[in-house]
């Protein structure tokens, strides 16, 4: 087993049980991609075992701080199956979900979707790529299932030295599904939707707004970034007399028309835009037009703490402008997805844009993932979504 060793004082973050290890922390040591090893502090202290990524600034992530454990097929068997157990905890109004939340659940570099009877799995890390085939057939033991499709095609392979891999690593079936979710259907891709084909993690944000929808009666409603239209058709559920829907992706609006006809909608309740956000708020506001309520959940901005300066003025952007439009007794529901930008600093920059745009409003609720989603008191860094509902006076 080879050992890696850190600098001197570099090991508080692993006594706090924090799963990352930065190259800067390392004073020696290396290994193979994916390979396990035994972690130690300067003075030989064992710390943790990782699994090791030389082309990563995150050079290690933790598999367990149990210098017992031995990592092998058995360990990861059983960690997939106490994910898979651990959703039944959780209060999820549908058939699909997320079963393995990365380090949240022990699983540093895992993401693995439930969509009805179809898996779908990122393999984000090294030490997931090394032990896929093993965790693959984990997953199915654990479910119960026979079909997985892996979506190994995000851009932070690139990081882990990995290349893009997707298509069908255990058994086959349509990549064409339709989820169920609360009182609403969505179709999805597998295969070429964002993520793993969809976002599981706005489940209780959906509901949420389809509630506001009902109780408050929204009578025009603006979805920014709307991709298939979750938001749309959560609105429209609500009682929403207009939902103006806006993506700059073609195909994700043809999804989000069809979604709206699949639970039952008059298509003329919707009108879908194929066009840039920044500018369509900035007409919005030149034409005078105003909203009673208006989701903003844009992609990711700032994807590290480096890029939060950027990510900031981009979102104080849009708010600002969306606040403009925003009628008396409107209500905003505004996200960030970016793990560079905080809760607290998020806060500051809707307020900020709020101060700007010379409206003030109170804040009924603060959102998050859903609970599959789950953070761990560990890893602030699992806390990447969230968001506010802000009640304009």
């Amino acid at each position: 087993m080879k050992t890696i060793q850190l600098k001197a004082g570099k090991e508080r973050s692993l006594l706090r049980r924090h799963p990352w290890l930065f190259e800067s922390a390392i004073a020696q040591g290396t290994a193979d991609a994916g390979e396990t090893v035994r972690v130690e502090s300067a003075d030989g202290q064992f710390l943790a075992w990782a699994a090791f990524s030389p082309s990563s600034k995150i050079r290690a992530r933790v598999w367990s701080f149990d210098e017992a454990q031995s990592i092998g097929a058995a360990f990861l068997i059983a960690a997939c199956a106490a994910a898979v157990r651990a959703r039944g905890r959780f209060d999820i109004n549908s058939d699909s979900m997320r079963l393995v939340h990365g380090e949240s659940d022990g699983l540093p570099g895992l993401i693995v979707d439930r969509y009805g009877d179809t898996l779908v799995a990122q393999f984000l890390s090294a030490g997931a790529e090394r032990w896929k085939a093993v965790l693959a057939d984990a997953l199915l033991v654990a479910t119960g299932l026979s079909k997985l499709y892996e979506r190994s095609d995000a851009s932070g392979r690139a990081l882990e030295g990995l290349p893009e891999v997707s298509g069908w690593l255990r058994g086959e079936g349509p990549t064409e599904l339709v989820l169920r979710e609360h009182d609403w259907q969505l179709a999805i891709n597998i295969a070429s939707g964002h993520k793993t084909g969809f976002y599981l993690d706005q489940r209780d944000s959906r509901k949420t707004f389809a509630d506001y929808s009902r109780r408050l009666k929204f009578e025009r409603v603006l979805n920014c970034y709307c991709y298939t239209g979750g938001f749309t058709v959560a609105a429209l559920t609500g009682g929403a007399g207009h939902v103006t829907s806006i993506d700059s992706s073609g195909p994700a609006l043809e999804k989000a028309a069809a979604n709206v006809v699949l639970n039952g909608f008059d298509a003329s309740r919707t009108t879908f835009m194929d066009a840039d956000v920044n500018a369509s708020l900035r007409q919005f506001g030149a034409a005078g037009t105003t909203f009673d309520a208006i989701v903003l959940d844009p992609p990711k901005f700032a994807p590290t703490v480096a890029h939060a300066e950027r990510a900031a003025r981009a979102y104080k952007d849009i708010n600002r402008l969306a606040f403009k439009l925003l009628a008396p007794g409107g209500v905003l529901f505004t996200y960030s997805c970016s793990g560079g930008v905080s809760a607290d600093l998020f806060h500051k920059i809707v307020a900020s844009a709020g101060i700007d745009a010379g409206v003030d409003g109170y804040i009924s609720e603060r959102m998050g993932g859903a609970p599959d989603h789950p953070m761990t008191i560990n890893f602030p860094e699992g806390e990447y979504l969230k968001g506010l509902v802000v009640m304009r006076k």
